[in-house]
């Protein structure tokens, strides 16, 4: 379990990390997010140990990170955004000299980490002529070199291609469930696929902290209806629309073809879909399409973090 309680971090009068508290149960994957520089890297090096908290407590297993920095350090497997890999030892050599510098037998621990990451075709290479994708396989492989109970994971995903992407995604879920997880991103598709909890991070202070679903419910109400019409003028367009109960806001652009595409807000959660079916009729006009759209993973997150400046 993870405990951070009224934690921040200084860098001289500034604060890049400011008053944050939340815990993390085992067997949690969590996604960390927030801007730019909102905090999530300066939280994760000082759940690591790696920074030490200017004021606050952090806590594995009940024990204070700076005052069993041995023990929890034991229970943690940290891989940074750019993973500090030796580019010119080979793969087995690299993962070979790490097992031994952790206590482990490479006997025991290559085999199972080369199929754990996938790392069988590579590991005769040089770790400076993997791909970008077979490098983070291999920082994986470091974090997981002994069996830590955590993993904390920094823009795991960042620079890969779709396909590798899809594969490292693959193998984080498959890592989760055995292990407490803690996934720093901006990739939110990523954090709907992978986590099963938020918290979002701005300008070093806590904005959210929920189950992805909680979290949608809760900041992700705002419905809006996308039409597609032609055949009509824009101001009376406009006009209609704007009439009919439920509506609070319409904006229009104009299409190809003479058609318009009208982004309708709503004042309810109510489907007034049939109603504008009905209205286009009615009006003698054409449609083209009608959707009900609700706010984005990424609306929320942009709506709780407007403003986030690098920290």
């Amino acid at each position: 379990m993870i405990e951070l309680e009224h934690v921040s971090r200084k860098f001289g009068t500034f604060r890049a990390v400011d008053d944050i508290s939340f815990s993390i149960q085992t067997g949690e994957i969590v996604g960390l997010l927030g801007p730019n520089g909102a905090g999530k890297t300066t939280t994760m090096r000082m759940i690591t140990g790696y920074l030490e908290p200017s004021e606050g407590s952090i806590r594995i297993d009940g024990m204070d990170v700076t005052q069993a920095q041995v023990e929890t350090k034991s229970k943690i497997g940290y891989m940074p955004e750019s993973a500090p890999l030796y580019g010119d030892m080979i793969v087995a050599d690299y993962l070979e000299y790490v097992a031994k510098m952790q206590g482990q037998d490479p006997k025991v621990k290559l085999p199972e980490l080369c199929e754990t990451c996938g790392l069988k075709e590579v590991m005769h290479k040089n770790i400076s002529d993997l791909s970008r994708g077979n490098r983070q396989r291999v920082g994986l492989a470091h974090a997981l070199m002994s069996d830590p109970e955590i993993l904390i994971l920094d823009e795991p995903t960042g620079g890969l291609d779709p396909n590798q992407v899809s594969e490292v995604r693959a193998l984080i879920k498959k890592i989760g469930e055995t292990k407490t997880v803690i996934i720093s991103t901006h990739i939110l598709s990523e954090v709907e696929m992978l986590c099963n909890r938020v918290i979002i991070i701005s300008d070093g202070k806590k904005v959210a902290d929920s189950t992805t679903q909680n979290l949608m419910d809760s900041y992700g109400h705002s419905l809006r209806i996308k039409m597609e019409v032609s055949d009509c003028q824009m101001d009376e367009l406009k006009k209609k629309v704007l009439q009919l109960d439920g509506v609070a806001s319409c904006s229009i652009m104009p299409g190809e073809e003479n058609k318009y595409s009208v982004n309708i807000g709503m004042s309810k959660n109510t489907d007034i879909r049939p109603t504008l079916a009905s209205l286009v009729v009615s009006s003698g006009w054409k449609l083209y399409g009608l959707e009900m759209q609700k706010d984005s993973l990424e609306d929320v997150f942009r709506n709780l973090t407007a403003g986030g400046e690098e920290k």
